[in-house]
């Protein structure tokens, strides 16, 4: 079946899926959001277990799902790989000192003779929910703004060497900072957490207290999510976009690239408008009514918002991830891909997503079969 497909066809269909597993992995970012509201929802110290391990029973996903998506990326799209991983080190190891701090916080923070203590591990899932956000939103903001590397494979017949892209900045990533509109998405994806998460809370946790506080939260972080995407927004669709011409791959500067993506994709275009309706429809119903629910609302138009965004990057000849130092080092779906066969057989395995998602929805169900409450933390022999 899948060795019919062009390599075009299996290089979209793998940019597709990418595309998925990152708006996946941004919805499940709700888990870092959570942690730094701690200090607002919890008053107690029974509160404060109850939120934890709320989160703690999630934070799993997450992690799963961040690998999955970083491997995904190696096998379909491996010069991407090298060159970011390879390149802006900086940005993706403080990433991971961020999840390695977070899963040690839960594994030890309520061990006895924790000589660390709970508020310091509590301070790692702050650092965790607050740096984790915002730099894997900066860092995806690259594949519209671009980074400084430039790409030659004709390095990899040097013996002593054979390094296909070179970063071209001293701060290998950091300078991404730097960018207001990369700033902006990250601080986007931060406050967006913290919404997902206030509405997780209502969703799982049965104490009227950290109810109406995840309520107000929900109020106090909707205008500056929305303030910093809709900046981001605006930035992207009236700027300059990286384009390349598919008969002989040559990149160039378009103006309004990502508007024209939108007009030239209307299936991504309407995903993207419906992601946005249902995230702003989850916010007002949380808002102005005693809403249990919404986190599926806006879980689901996070998904399909952020799916569609990484279309954009990498449909309609677009380079996903530019090179502002040298256009023509820039990686393309076309350009960054594995071979052919190696697609095709990915493909196959792919196949088994489904089953995956399927025991996913099965296992996040059982585990919030009852809504956790005091009296539980207080029975339970496993806390967090």
């Amino acid at each position: 079946m899948f060795e019919t497909l062009s390599h075009l066809a299996l290089q979209q269909y793998w940019w597709a899926i990418i595309s998925l597993l990152g708006g996946i992995l941004v919805f499940l970012l709700f888990v870092q959001g959570g942690q730094t509201l701690l200090c607002q929802l919890a008053k107690t110290e029974i509160e404060r277990t109850m939120l934890v391990n709320s989160l703690g029973r999630k934070w799993e996903f997450t992690f799963t799902t961040l690998v999955t998506f970083g491997g995904a990326f190696f096998a379909s799209f491996p010069l991407f790989y090298s060159t970011s991983f390879g390149g802006a080190f900086w940005v993706w190891m403080l990433i991971l000192f961020c999840f390695i701090i977070q899963a040690v916080s839960y594994e030890y923070r309520s061990k006895p003779n924790n000589f660390l203590g709970k508020k310091t591990y509590d301070v790692f899932l702050f650092i965790n929910g607050l740096l984790g956000t915002i730099l894997l939103g900066t860092a995806v903001s690259t594949f519209f703004t671009g980074s400084e590397f430039s790409m030659d494979k004709l390095h990899l017949t040097e013996i002593g060497n054979p390094i296909i892209s070179q970063w071209k900045s001293p701060f290998h990533g950091l300078e991404a900072v730097a960018n207001l509109q990369n700033v902006s998405l990250g601080l986007a994806v931060f406050f967006l957490s913290r919404l997902l998460a206030a509405q997780y809370f209502m969703n799982t946790i049965s104490d009227k207290n950290i109810f109406a506080r995840s309520k107000k939260q929900i109020a106090y972080n909707a205008v500056p999510f929305l303030v910093f995407f809709l900046y981001f927004v605006f930035r992207l669709l009236t700027g300059d976009g990286f384009a390349y011409q598919p008969e002989n791959h040559v990149v160039y500067m378009e103006h309004y690239k990502y508007l024209h993506n939108l007009i030239a994709l209307p299936v991504v275009a309407s995903l993207f408008a419906l992601g946005v309706v249902m995230v702003l429809f989850a916010i007002i119903r949380s808002i102005a009514r005693q809403c249990r629910d919404c986190i599926w609302f806006s879980g689901a138009g996070t998904i399909i918002t952020v799916t569609s965004l990484l279309m954009l990057a990498g449909y309609n000849h677009t380079s996903f991830y530019p090179s502002v130092y040298d256009l023509q080092s820039s990686l393309t779906i076309e350009n960054a891909s594995s071979s052919h066969y190696t697609l095709t057989a990915m493909s196959y395995v792919s196949l088994l997503i489904p089953f995956v998602a399927a025991y996913i929805f099965y296992a996040w169900k059982s585990i919030n079969n009852k809504r956790i409450d005091a009296n539980e933390m207080k029975e339970d022999g496993h806390v967090y």
